[in-house]
């Protein structure tokens, strides 16, 4: 996907910043919008040497090549481990850090207090922000607050609440919105999605969400949640428990536990809608059994289990076991049916 068109007045914004560039910026929005695709083809554009009339890298210097092959002198990309690995892990091999680590942001020492090869900008992207702890934080924000000359740093989150106050402030903050829908939609169907409308319903509008999901095999797992739970109090908690614990092993962590809370989560909102008389966001194919279940429900029952899904949701994060925990949270969506 061409992520500069689907944010056309981002990056316009963006660009508007070259002549009076701050210290910091920080890309917010929600995930699968492109903002670390974005954040790169930015810091791409400002480490060019023949930029393009819209501001676009040129892709031919000698600047460009550098950054494209990933070893440019004036470019650092912090990011977990994880991220940077790819394929699966090796048999044996220690698992891949989650988080960014302080080594990785003390790294940046030597980096920041020499001088810039190009005679530029010297540039690092941190992505995703929120993957650091406290300490690795007072790290970065101790850069940031005597910021080297030259110096830009580019962070890229989707939880912002989870940044350090301190580091949110010192930053000049750009939101990314959705794009519009028929923008995304021709987009995913130019990157091959077949039903591009639905998959970018699910992902709730966010087009690289949609992107990564179709190709995936997020549907298996989705179409068995959506099968069940579409049986409202027929439903066979410990069974549909059974199954997606398995899709969840069986993905070797491509499928965490916390997205099949995330569709149960969506699941519940459209339940809300439709409730409410209104057009279901997420679950567009399934409008009129959603609408024939929410009719079984009192609202105010679908209001407090929505609120216990957004515990759960976090609770996800470190289950102690997951089949008892899926148990427990299909149990409680059956329950919504009772008499």
């Amino acid at each position: 996907m061409n992520i500069i068109n689907l944010h056309h007045a981002v990056w316009q914004s963006l660009q508007a910043r070259r002549s009076q560039m701050p210290h910091a910026l920080l890309l917010l929005g929600q995930r699968g919008l492109g903002k670390f695709e974005l954040a790169r083809a930015f810091a791409g554009s400002l480490l060019c040497e023949q930029p393009q009339s819209d501001g676009q890298a040129c892709g031919q210097c000698l600047a460009c090549n550098w950054y494209s092959q990933g070893n440019h002198p004036d470019f650092r990309l912090l990011q977990p481990e994880a991220l940077a690995e790819e394929g699966e892990a090796e048999e044996g091999k220690k698992k891949a850090s989650q988080q960014i680590t302080i080594d990785q942001v003390r790294g940046l020492d030597e980096f920041l207090n020499v001088g810039t090869h190009r005679g530029g900008l010297r540039i690092v992207i941190i992505n995703p922000t929120e993957a650091m702890n406290r300490a690795t934080a007072n790290a970065l924000l101790k850069t940031l607050e005597e910021p080297a000359p030259n110096t830009l740093f580019l962070l890229v989150s989707s939880d912002p609440m989870r940044l350090l106050p301190t580091i949110r402030s010192r930053c000049q903050v750009v939101p990314i919105p959705l794009p519009p829908p028929a923008s995304a939609e021709a987009a995913l169907t130019a990157a091959g999605v077949t039903d591009a409308k639905r998959w970018l319903a699910l992902a709730g509008g966010a087009p690289g969400l949609a992107l990564e999901w179709s190709q995936s095999g997020q549907s298996d797992w989705l179409e068995t949640l959506i099968k069940r739970l579409s049986a409202g109090q027929s439903l066979e908690p410990l069974a549909l428990a059974g199954e997606l614990e398995k899709a969840v092993k069986d993905s070797k962590g491509r499928l965490p536990l916390k997205a099949v809370v995330d569709g149960l989560q969506k699941w519940l909102v459209d339940l809300q809608l439709a409730g409410n008389g209104l057009t279901v966001r997420y679950f567009l194919p399934q409008a009129a059994t959603i609408g024939k279940l929410a009719a079984m429900i009192p609202p105010s029952r679908l209001s407090r289990a929505y609120r216990a899904c957004v515990t759960r949701r976090r609770e996800a994060e470190q289950p102690l076991n997951a089949r008892l925990f899926l148990e427990g949270l299909f149990l409680d969506y059956r329950a919504l049916f009772a008499a």
